[in-house]
């Protein structure tokens, strides 16, 4: 079986090129979209992020800065700037980049962060209004899943998924979108007995749990579609390999995305444009 490559990398740049036409639009009016992030100074990964992040942020003409979060940030201190960019009309989504400093309480932070510049979707109150089925923003990853599954094609309707990994910022959001699309949906986790025999009953399978190749291609109903979430770097391997053995994978399923170039640009897709949504409502459209 040949199957359909869901091309992420692919998707993320026509997303990128029908934003930057929204964002001149905004301009047209007045308004210059803005994403202000907060980021640990002190963490290599996460300012790398960041950057590539305000890179295709700019690409697109939004507006981009960073406030770098040292050891010496105080909770206080870290909760003013929060309020501040809150009441900031000209700053439009705030990204709070996991993780903070270990003497930092992170979730006092997150919910200090009103769901109205959440465009990262990741606050209880955006959280809540995924469950409620209310308007919101929703988790950038997820939503990027969901975004290509709509875009290739992929029928979500009776059709069974299957979530490997329950983390509140992928594996649960995810399976209420999927839940959202009238899929009947599974969540398995580390204490889940039988994983091969739930991946091989699943049409939908999205790995998102942090281990390199877990998922077999022996595992897979023939036919199914993998989303693999993971993103792993393993010991002399030339590149970084997903939560899914693709090679094996890509045998059996009828579409299948690559790592990397799948998932990955669409969750830099899917801020920004959350983001250009942040600043549409704030002028009205």
């Amino acid at each position: 079986m040949n199957p359909t490559i869901l091309d992420g990398r692919a998707l993320a740049r026509d997303i990128r090129e029908a934003l930057k036409v929204r964002v001149a639009a905004l301009k047209e009016r007045g308004v210059s979209p803005r994403i202000e992030a907060v980021v640990a100074a002190q963490d290599p990964a996460s300012l790398a992020y960041v950057a590539m992040k305000q890179k295709w942020a700019s690409w697109v003409g939004i507006e981009s800065g960073a406030y770098m979060v040292s050891d010496e940030v105080s909770q206080q201190q870290l909760l003013d700037h929060v309020h501040a960019l809150n009441s900031d009309s000209g700053v439009h989504g705030v990204l709070i980049q996991h993780p903070l400093p270990k003497h930092l309480d992170e979730h006092e932070i997150l919910e200090a962060l009103g769901p109205a510049k959440d465009v990262d979707g990741i606050t209880s109150a955006s959280l809540g209004r995924l469950v409620a089925g209310v308007e919101g923003f929703r988790c950038a990853t997820p939503l990027g899943i969901v975004t290509m599954l709509d875009h290739y094609g992929v029928e979500c309707k009776g059709k069974t998924a299957l979530v490997i990994g329950r983390s509140v910022i992928l594996g649960k959001p995810a399976a209420l979108m999927l839940l959202a699309k009238d899929a009947t949906v599974t969540i398995a986790h580390r204490y889940t007995i039988g994983l091969p025999d739930l991946v091989r009953q699943s049409d939908i399978v999205v790995a998102a749990v942090g281990q390199p190749e877990m998922v077999k291609g022996d595992w897979i109903k023939p036919g199914a579609v993998i989303v693999d979430a993971g993103y792993n770097r393993v010991e002399g391997r030339d590149s970084d390999v997903g939560d899914c053995d693709y090679e094996g994978c890509a045998k059996v399923a009828s579409a299948i995305t690559p790592v990397p170039g799948g998932v990955g640009p669409m969750t830099v897709a899917s801020l920004l444009a959350n983001t250009v949504k942040a600043a549409e409502l704030s002028a009205g459209i």
